[in-house]
């Protein structure tokens, strides 16, 4: 006897399968990665993330308008530091004549509509290249926790829209809201990384800012990539300090992450599909493994398929260009 429900009849051609598609990516789903330098008309290759560069802040101008004219409205904003502004303390991120102070506001100034997110770490200003202050090799929670907060007020008071710790330090997050709303910056938004996890696939991001640890490893602040509760834990923990949106990191190795915490918090959930993630599709499009367009759609949909409000991706214009 046949069945009376027969999921195929469904799938028969194309447009049937785009009538009855539950999730489908948009433009307005994207944050767009990019990476500071000093100089002008400066566009570095990124040698272990092929198609990307480092771009000066008058080629970061073009590229954001760039991105506006796709539809692209919100950008992700990580500096290269010259070695000879580096630390222990991290007392360059708090200039306010800094690399990414000054990006913001050259930003603002061209296309003033665009969602600026600044990242929040001392690693890119670090001698040692970890996210803290360091003491006799052991990061330093809240004494970075002050220098977190201080450089998140800086990036406020040059025009972000919303600062972004990354570090993982215990407690960051209040002291960046408890600062930002004694200095009146109370529609200042807050994406925390609330699980970030110590994965192997940042060694690119680490290239091309220069930032790899100088001893050692990050595994005594982020996360473990077993734990499963821990994790939610660390998510609730931000909410409750005053974040305003979750970022989870890496995305594919933790589509589950993603899902609990969509279906447990009512915040939006952003998903950081990372460096590593694209450079392995790269490589694997290069050497004729897999269809560049293919896999491209098929790992951001899993990850919105999750519960991603929000995908930051270095593939976000190709994406674009290629759903459009």
């Amino acid at each position: 006897m046949f069945p009376l429900n027969r999921n195929r009849r469904l799938r028969n051609k194309e447009s049937l399968r785009n009538l009855i598609r539950e999730y489908r990516l948009h433009p307005h789903d994207f944050i767009a990665p990019l990476f500071i330098t000093e100089g002008k008309n400066k566009k570095t290759p990124i040698e272990s993330m092929p198609g990307y560069y480092r771009l000066s802040i008058d080629n970061i101008k073009k590229e954001v308008k760039s991105l506006w004219s796709l539809g692209i409205q919100s950008v992700l904003l990580f500096p290269k530091v010259d070695d000879k502004l580096k630390d222990n303390l991290g007392k360059e991120a708090l200039n306010p004549h800094g690399l990414i102070q000054k990006t913001i506001k050259e930003i603002k100034n061209s296309c003033p509509d665009i969602t600026i997110i600044s990242d929040v770490a001392l690693d890119p200003y670090s001698i040692h290249g970890h996210d803290g202050i360091i003491k006799e090799n052991k990061i330093l929670n809240d004494e970075t926790n002050k220098v977190l907060a201080e450089m998140a007020l800086s990036h406020a008071k040059s025009g972000a829209d919303i600062v972004a710790p990354s570090d993982m330090m215990d407690g960051r997050v209040l002291s960046i809201r408890t600062v930002l709303e004694q200095n009146n910056f109370l529609e200042t938004g807050i994406m925390s990384y609330g699980a970030k996890f110590a994965s192997s696939l940042y060694g690119p991001f680490r290239d091309a800012l220069d930032s790899k640890p100088g001893f050692g490893d990050k595994k005594t602040y982020q996360m473990d990539f077993s734990n499963f509760k821990e994790s939610i834990s660390e998510i609730k923990a931000d909410i409750e300090e005053g974040a305003d949106i979750i970022m989870i990191k890496p995305g594919i190795t933790n589509l589950d992450i993603i899902n609990e915490a969509k279906n447990t918090f009512n915040v939006p959930i952003a998903v950081y599909q990372v460096s590593g993630e694209y450079s392995m599709i790269k490589a694997g499009v290069k050497m004729g493994y897999v269809n560049h367009n293919e896999v491209l759609i098929e790992s951001l949909t899993v990850i919105k398929r999750a519960g991603a409000n929000i995908i930051a991706t270095y593939f976000a214009k190709e994406a674009v260009e290629l759903i459009s």
